[in-house]
């Protein structure tokens, strides 16, 4: 396995889990802002209040984008289980 091998693979599993994770990070990202902004305008400081709706909202990214992350993860993982062969001789 040459080092440009092991640097393509890297990169790659770099791209997808970044790929897989966006949205549910924009999702909580975008809840959090909107939940901060409510809070500063009613001027309510309650923890729960930040915590839970994030909470619902990356449960239901799961739900909705669930099946797609884990088919692009698993394809990812049997790409590169299929090259060991071809990276070992």
């Amino acid at each position: 396995m040459t080092p440009q091998m092991v640097l393509t693979i890297g990169r790659e599993a770099l791209t997808i889990l970044l790929m897989i994770s966006l949205p549910v990070l924009l999702t909580v990202l975008t809840v959090g802002v909107l939940v901060s902004i409510f809070q500063a305008i009613t001027q309510i400081n309650e923890n729960t209040l930040s915590f839970v709706p994030k909470l619902v909202a990356a449960i239901l990214v799961f739900a909705v984008a669930g099946p797609w992350m884990l088919s692009t993860a698993v394809e990812f993982i049997r790409r590169t289980i299929e090259n060991i062969p071809m990276g070992l001789g």
